[in-house]
């Protein structure tokens, strides 16, 4: 049988068999090497796959809850028997008046009493005027405004969380349903990344951003700015534009 020659140097690596057949191997050497390769671009691959995962998950779930928001609604307006607007909720109404629309497996309370979801440490001790620590803004550089998320909150049972503004009993105060699309207790828990706002205007529920809510995506959906609002007019882009969570800050 023919048998291809081999140096001295390339004999070592290779086994003969009693039939003279080359069963050959791979040198210790080669094979480290090889993994190192493979350990390399595994490392400079792996996070990017893994951060490009969650943001499908993070916009997955915003597409499902923006709907399970919309029927609710449109459910309570039919036996309401009016249109969806933000005359239909008075001095924190709105958390009572949606429950009953949700697949909730804990209603949280109102202010301080709401510890039992998002700690009320959370908030300093003051929702109105002080910041949240569970929650950073879109940039995440600072955290956002605690007064925005402490007027009611419902624990659904896919682990979403519904914060509630319903502040004042005014028809032209605002009125804001926020969730958090994949629960509290996992990140990135950033206005814009996984916290959602949607707005309670005259003239129906919109996401946040959209033309006729009470901030603008320019402003409130930037990479640079550090106001505990910003992120909270990110919803109508998130829910419209392709791309925008393969660019989250």
């Amino acid at each position: 049988m023919y048998k291809k020659g081999f140096t001295l140097a390339e004999d070592a690596a290779h086994v003969y068999g009693s039939n003279n057949i080359c069963r050959c191997a791979f040198t210790l050497a080669e094979v480290l090497i090889t993994l190192g390769i493979i350990g390399v671009v595994a490392a400079m691959t792996m996070p990017t796959l893994i951060n490009n995962t969650r943001n499908k998950e993070l916009e997955a779930a915003l597409k499902k809850n923006a709907s399970v928001i919309n029927q609710a609604m449109l459910r309570l307006a039919n036996d309401e028997g009016i249109d969806i607007n933000s005359a239909m909720f008075g001095y924190r109404q709105i958390k009572d008046k949606i429950k009953p629309y949700f697949n909730v497996i804990k209603d949280c309370g109102y202010g301080t009493e709401v510890s039992s979801c998002v700690p009320s440490d959370s908030y300093g001790g003051n929702a109105d005027s002080g910041v949240s620590a569970t929650y950073k803004n879109y940039s995440k550089t600072g955290n956002v405004n605690a007064g925005f998320l402490d007027d009611g909150q419902l624990l659904l049972s896919d682990g979403a969380l519904i914060l509630i503004q319903n502040d004042y009993d005014s028809n032209t105060s605002a009125k804001m349903i926020t969730i958090d699309v994949n629960g509290y207790q996992k990140r990135p828990n950033a206005w814009g990344h996984d916290l959602f706002t949607f707005e309670i205007t005259q003239n129906g529920i919109k996401p946040m951003g959209a033309y006729g809510t009470s901030y603008d995506e320019d402003t409130y959906c930037s990479k640079t700015s550090s106001s505990n609002l910003n992120g909270i007019a990110c919803t109508a882009k998130a829910l419209s534009d392709s791309n925008y969570f393969k660019n989250l800050p």
